[in-house]
Order: C-alpha cells, then structure tokens, then sequence
C-alpha cells in the first residue's frame, strides 16, 4: 500500500461534539483504503486508533471535560464493533511520537519528545527507546500545564493553560478579531508567510509561550531531540526561533544545551504511520539508538 497518500473526510461539525459520526467515518475510511489495495478485512492485523485526548490504560478519555462527548464512551470496543477487527487505542500524540521515532525525525534518538501543535497541544513522549505513558496512561498533556496560575480558565478546568496561548482554538480566537474571514489554521499559517503582522505576531508569540513550558519539561526529561508536528508546524520558520529563546530562558543551561528542536518529517502521516507502529508493537520494544 502506498505510503504517500493520506485519506481523511472533513466532518460537517467538531469531531469532538459527534463521536457516533467520527466512528462511522473512521470505519468507512478503513474500507476505502482496503477497497484502494484490492484486499479485505481478513487481511488486517489490526487497526491503530488516535484520540486527541488523555488516554487511559484502561481505554478511556483520562479527562472527559475535553471531550465531553466521548467520556461514557469505550472508543476502542466501539470502533471494534463496527470493524470486526481488534483495536489499540492511543493518544494521537502518542502516536506521532511513535511515528518520527521509528520512521521520521526521531530515528535513531532513544530520548526524544514530539510536541502536536494543532487546534490543542499535545506531547509524545520517547525514554530509553520506549514510548512513556506514566502511571495512569495521560503523559504527555503538556497543553494543559499552567503557564499562568491566574490566568483565564481552560476547558480543561485548570488556569493559564499552554493551550490558551499557544494552540490552534486560541490563536483562531484572536486572528479572528482582525481577519474574520479566517476559517481553520492552514488559513491562518497562510496569512502568516504572506506577512500579515497580526497573523505574524500571534505565530511568535505561541512560539515564545510554548517555550516557556518546554523549558521546564527539558529541565525534568533532558532530552536530546524535540521535533515539532501538527498543523502548526507548517509554520516551523516562524515558530522555532521565538520557542528556542523561549525555551533557553526556562531550561537549565546544559539541558538547553543538549537538546535540537527539528521539525518531524512525517507531516500529516505520522500518527498515521504511529498507528501502523502500535499495532506491529514497536511500542513494547526499545528501539535502539
């Protein structure tokens, strides 16, 4: 199967608000690829699934205020009964981690975080060669580590959320104050490169704030590579230098040192590609630097 065709379907409203709608679609998506390669589902090993949220080790939403509508909900059994084939569910973060990791920007680097900057920032985590989870399954929320403990409340129930300044709803919010017409984030990355200063200065300023949070998680991990994914990562030459001085105000000077920030080379196929790695159990193994 070609590796170079990414298959997705628009919903007619938030993926978030329409579990049942996202399911069904996820399930016709399957078929359609399969329908593409001239196979059928008994020729499946099994299916990776990606969530843009928390998830536990038991299988479900780690914090339901982020998606309310999925939170009674088993993804995995419910994607499972509409295929007929076994599952494994993750963190779309997670999965992009996974990804780079085995066939992108984090080859060959045994400790590495992938930041998903996209409509909420999420972080996957690589140690030792192996995906980390933590204790409960939720690592990586680095969306929701508060930058500013009297700042406005994030949907999350906490304040001054990373998410609030720097992910895609956000900067949406604000973008749309000048330029109304402005409809999902490629638009906005757009108006960006064509050097619109307000678009512009709303792309540094995430930087510089997504910095700040990665400076601490550099002091706590020390990694040696982090690579920038997501929808937002089209705007890498805006985003990088701000969040490199960003960073290197928070970290500690020989963590700062250690690590290079490099945009993933998978683009909009690497949790694509980690759900690919998950179901082959590249999660399980340390893949050797």
């Amino acid at each position: 199967m070609r590796q170079d065709r990414v298959h997705d379907v628009r919903l007619a409203g938030e993926a978030d608000d329409h579990p049942t709608e996202a399911l069904d679609k996820a399930a016709d998506l399957v078929d359609d690829v399969l329908a593409e390669a001239c196979a059928g589902r008994d020729a499946v090993v099994g299916v990776g699934f990606g969530i843009p949220a928390p998830i536990t080790r038991e299988g479900r939403i780690g914090s339901p205020a982020l998606l309310p509508a999925w939170a009674d909900l088993s993804p995995r059994e419910e994607l499972e009964r509409r295929l007929g084939l076994p599952v494994r569910l993750e963190n779309d973060a997670n999965l992009g981690a996974l990804g780079e990791h085995v066939w992108g920007a984090g080859r060959a680097c045994s400790h590495l975080v992938y930041i998903k900057i996209a409509t909420g920032i999420g972080a996957g985590i690589v140690l030792d060669g192996r995906l980390y989870r933590g204790a409960a399954g939720t690592a990586g929320e680095l969306g929701h580590v508060t930058l500013d403990a009297r700042g406005p409340v994030c949907r999350c129930g906490n304040r001054g959320c990373v998410e609030l300044a720097a992910g895609g709803r956000a900067l949406l919010e604000s973008a749309r104050l000048t330029r109304p017409e402005i409809t999902d984030i490629a638009e906005l990355v757009h108006h960006a490169h064509d050097g619109d200063p307000g678009c512009r200065r709303l792309l540094i300023d995430a930087g510089t704030q997504l910095g700040f949070a990665l400076g601490g998680l550099v002091n706590l991990l020390n990694p040696h590579r982090i690579v920038l994914g997501g929808e937002l990562s089209t705007a890498v030459d805006l985003l990088r230098e701000p969040l490199q001085r960003g960073l290197a105000d928070t970290a500690m000077a020989a963590a700062a040192g250690a690590v290079e920030v490099v945009p993933g080379q998978l683009g909009p196929r690497a949790s694509a590609l980690g759900g690919v790695a998950l179901v082959l159990g590249a999660d399980s193994i340390a893949i050797a630097s």
